[in-house]
């Protein structure tokens, strides 16, 4: 039997743009760095208030001062007495 295979390219390309991206990651300055990741941030919390049913946010965006202390994401002191 002839077993049709798939050739990799599709993973090479991956694997090339990624290696891309972490080249100029790296190649940017501490400012643009925080501006790219600080866009992104904004985006996503966009998409997140914009695509995900309230019910769905009512479980994962609980603002308790449990364990997790004041903050949203649960960066609280949770260790500290």
């Amino acid at each position: 039997m002839i077993q049709n295979r798939r050739s990799p390219n599709g993973a090479l390309l991956l694997a090339g743009l990624a290696a891309f991206a972490y080249y100029k990651y790296n190649k940017m300055s501490e400012d643009e760095k925080r501006n790219l990741v600080g866009t992104l941030k904004e985006k996503g919390q966009k998409l997140y208030d914009q695509y995900v049913p309230e019910d769905i946010k009512s479980i994962f965006g609980t603002k308790s001062n449990t364990a997790a202390g004041n903050s949203k994401y649960g960066e609280g002191d949770s260790f500290t007495s």
